[in-house]
């Protein structure tokens, strides 16, 4: 029994909300930061933020290889598994996951921003975060592949 491509789309749709959701919160980070500027912001001293920035640069850096990685394997365990979840939650929970590794390159500019780090560094880190949701983004040939694969399972 061949799913649709209409069903395909429409299945997808919830993973495409999870990533606005995603988007939204990135949006809600920097009016937060821009509505409570100063009030939130702890002035730490530069010398340290420049070594946690640094740190948290390089693992924003190492972050998109790895959620490369990581969707590789879910989608081959979704492809392997045998449980009663669906394909479409499977995917969802893919999804799910990396869309909040990727949250968290957006968050490491807020945790700066608090420090005491200016606008820059909480946009670069935004946009870091934003680029890992576009480039991580639900896929429809990947979710038909796992759903091919699980009707030839059946």
């Amino acid at each position: 029994m061949a799913i649709s491509e209409q069903q395909l789309q429409s299945d997808l749709l919830a993973a495409g909300i999870i990533r606005a959701a995603g988007l939204m919160s990135l949006m809600a980070l920097l009016a937060v930061c821009h509505i409570y500027a100063d009030k939130i912001q702890l002035g730490m001293e530069e010398q340290q933020r420049i070594i946690i920035r640094s740190i948290l640069y390089v693992v924003a850096i190492v972050t998109f290889p790895v959620m490369k990685f990581v969707r590789h394997v879910m989608l081959r365990l979704n492809q392997t598994t045998s449980s009663e979840k669906t394909p479409k939650s499977r995917y969802m929970l893919t999804i799910t996951v990396l869309m909040l590794v990727a949250e968290s390159i957006g968050i490491y500019g807020f945790v700066m921003y608090i420090l005491g780090d200016s606008y820059n560094t909480l946009y670069i880190f935004v946009m870091l975060s934003a680029l890992a949701m576009f480039l991580y983004k639900p896929n429809l040939q990947e979710y038909k592949a796992l759903v091919e694969s699980l009707e030839e399972k059946i």
